[in-house]
């Protein structure tokens, strides 16, 4: 198995179509900076981003064309697929200059739900038992994606290019809503405002206050675990005051489900534990309000037709045999 990987198969030629629909975000993006150019903070730093990853995917494919192989195609593609975590927080240089839309969000789940069930959920909830076993499913999020993708590769490899299209298509899909629809989420709103407008039920509408501010505070009071200690650290890292609405980590991690379940009943099955703690999770730890994860759970089923219709639409035959 192991050497299969690296027996020089037959070259395709031009684009995979994850790079495809990546150069196709990148060109749209930069189009962007262009148009807001005056505004952005690092335009010029943006656009070379953009330019190193397109110049990074056109080597990639010299070098594969050099060693046609399944391992140089696999590369191609885990390229794309990590250049995710690029483009997630890329959104808020975008939208960090449009008007902050929480107080919207944080209402509309008053008036549903007749509280804040992000925190309802953890305040009724603060038990090391609880929230270690949410914390790893929210933990889980990226490694679920890893398994999918490595068992397409091993398994399923003549579908493995249309997971990674659907895959990374549906991320860009969510990319673009978050570029537009401002939502930071409980977690840095509700420390904006004060825990006593919260508690009161008032929202007041905080305009571009996260254009300025972007710091994570600590997560809600509860007791402190392993896990607990790698979600703070890689939110630390990498989370902005963005794409809370809808959730993300609900709406893909729905996706990788669906094609799981699609290949293999067994990894789906495996899978649905840390499935159903993560989504829990994206509001336990205040990540996200109700009604991110409601409709990213809903809008999942949308997004993975309309990405699958695309890809049998533009790409109808294998590209790997």
């Amino acid at each position: 198995m192991a050497l299969d990987i690296f027996k020089k198969v037959e070259v395709q030629k031009g684009l995979f179509a994850v790079e495809k629909v990546s150069l196709i975000y990148n060109l749209l993006t930069s189009i962007l900076i262009l148009f807001m150019l005056p505004r952005m903070s690092h335009p010029y730093e943006m656009l070379g981003d953009r330019a190193m990853i397109a110049l990074v995917t056109f080597c990639l494919i010299y070098l594969y064309r050099l060693a046609p192989c399944k391992f140089s195609a696999f590369v191609r593609i885990a390229v794309q697929m990590g250049l995710l975590s690029y483009w997630y927080p890329d959104t808020f240089e975008f939208n960090r200059f449009f008007p902050n839309l929480d107080h919207f969000f944080a209402s509309a789940e008053q008036f549903i739900f007749g509280c804040q069930p992000a925190v309802e959920f953890s305040k009724h909830l603060p038990y090391k038992w609880i929230s270690e076993p949410f914390n790893l499913g929210y933990f889980s999020y990226y490694p679920m994606i890893v398994v999918v993708a490595l068992y397409y590769f091993f398994r399923r490899f003549d579908l493995f290019e249309k997971w990674s299209f659907i895959v990374v298509a549906s991320f860009f899909v969510y990319y673009f809503i978050f570029i537009f629809v401002p939502v930071a989420g409980p977690q840095f709103y509700f420390p904006a405002i004060g825990a006593e407008n919260v508690a009161n039920g008032i929202f007041p509408s905080i305009g571009h206050y996260f254009n300025f501010h972007h710091e994570l505070l600590p997560g809600p009071d509860y007791q402190h675990g392993f896990f607990y200690s790698l979600v703070d650290a890689s939110q630390q890292i990498g989370e902005r005051p963005t794409a809370a609405f809808p959730s993300s980590h609900v709406a893909i991690s729905t996706i990788v489900m669906l094609s799981a379940f699609q290949v293999s009943r067994k990894l789906g099955s495996f899978l649905i534990p840390f499935y159903v703690l993560l989504c829990c999770a994206t509001v336990y730890i205040q990540a996200h309000y109700l009604i991110d994860a409601i409709v990213g759970f809903f809008s999942a089923f949308v997004v993975y037709f309309l990405v699958k219709k695309m890809y049998n639409k533009w790409f109808a035959d294998p590209l790997f045999k």
